[in-house]
């Protein structure tokens, strides 16, 4: 099936894009503390909200049942092309985590199902000499952390919040989740996973985002 049948709506605002790249130039937001997530829920600078705010780049991608398919490869010994039958028959877990958007929004207690990062680095096994893991959308939107921060607990592909399925308009039918980080790195419409030794940033990361995007660390911008 080829990325070229999806089908796609609205188009890539770029004034928006522009203006958050001036965000990154300007520090906007930047409070210039830190914190201990040990001790502080709330990342320097976030406040709380009870809803999702949707943000995107200005398109939607409706990748249906039927064409969905989530391609995991680079430097791995088993690599994996999975329908969206084939991914839901991996061991399927839940997580409730914390999610802190850039754009300063943060949401408790989010509720998930999918498949957890350590779950499928155990069926993929990377090589020895992985160190990054990169995402990319339906959108073509691509974004990178290291091996470390994808091998994480709470780190998951999901499909379901609060119990009912994704919707498209906030990355469904599968999206990243990387709580740990700002929502950026959390890839939604999530078409591949590729392991690499390199790092390759991504299209926040190279309009002026900070590469490791830690909320506690106030890693907004580069």
């Amino acid at each position: 099936m080829a990325d070229e049948d999806i089908e796609t709506t609205g188009k890539a605002r770029d004034k928006l894009i522009e203006r958050k790249q001036d965000w990154a130039r300007e520090g906007r937001l930047l409070t210039g503390t830190t914190a201990d997530p040990a001790q502080d829920r709330l990342p320097p600078g976030q406040r709380l909200v009870k809803d999702w705010p949707v943000l995107d780049l200005g398109t939607q991608p409706h990748v249906t049942e039927q064409k969905f398919r989530l391609d995991i490869d680079g430097v791995v010994e088993n690599r994996l092309s999975l329908t969206l039958d084939e991914f839901m028959a991996l061991p399927q877990s839940e997580s409730l985590s914390d999610m802190h958007c850039v754009t300063q929004w943060s949401r408790y207690d989010n509720h998930w199902k999918g498949v957890s990062a350590q779950a499928l680095l155990s069926i993929v096994r990377p090589a020895k000499e992985a160190n990054h893991v990169i995402f990319q959308a339906y959108d073509g939107y691509t974004t990178n952390i290291r091996l470390d921060q994808f091998d994480q607990p709470d780190v998951f592909l999901v499909h379901q919040w609060e119990g009912k399925p994704i919707s498209r308009e906030h990355g469904g039918p599968v999206r990243m989740l990387v709580p740990r980080l700002y929502l950026w790195k959390s890839a939604k419409w999530l078409r591949r996973i590729q392991f690499t030794i390199s790092d390759r940033p991504g299209f926040w990361e190279v309009r002026g985002y900070n590469n490791n995007a830690d909320p506690w660390l106030e890693e907004r911008y580069s």
